[in-house]
């Protein structure tokens, strides 16, 4: 059977899983730089989601390493299609929250300095940005192993 890139144990899945990792954790970091994120629920969802996304993407990381680097793994139906459950199930999880944290910061910013100072509203802005970048990552990831999933 031919190889599709971007299917789990691939460099490509490596690549996926890692950018949605790392766009994860900034989004993490750029949200909880100020404290004041739990004010608002769509900020929080977003740390929620984005907690989530952070130990999924790693753990499919490694597994995608260790099948790049070590000894290739034969995929498995039913282990593809619970990896397929979860992208799916995590990338609406992620882009709910970064829309509502994107439309949230939005709204705040124009409502004025007393809600939202320009800089902190600009952070939350930049949150929600990699909140989405990390959306699009897995989102190819799950169509990659979701267009396996038939032939395995």
């Amino acid at each position: 059977m031919e190889e599709m890139p971007g299917a789990l144990g691939t460099s490509a899945s490596l690549a996926l899983r890692l950018g949605q990792a790392i766009f994860a954790s900034a989004s993490l970091v750029f949200m909880c730089l100020e404290i004041e994120f739990y004010s608002y629920t769509a900020f929080c969802y977003l740390v929620t989601v984005m907690g989530l996304m952070v130990p999924w993407s790693l753990t499919l990381a490694v597994v995608d390493g260790y099948s790049v680097f070590v000894r290739h793994l034969p995929p498995q139906t039913r282990v593809t299609s619970i990896i397929v459950t979860g992208d799916w199930v995590l990338s609406f999880l992620s882009l709910g929250a970064a829309c509502s944290t994107a439309s949230v910061a939005d709204i705040l910013l124009e409502a004025g300095i007393s809600y939202c100072s320009a800089k902190l509203c600009n952070r939350y802005r930049l949150s929600a940005v990699m909140a989405f970048l990390s959306w699009f990552l897995s989102l190819v990831s799950s169509l990659f192993n979701l267009w396996l999933l038939p032939s395995l």
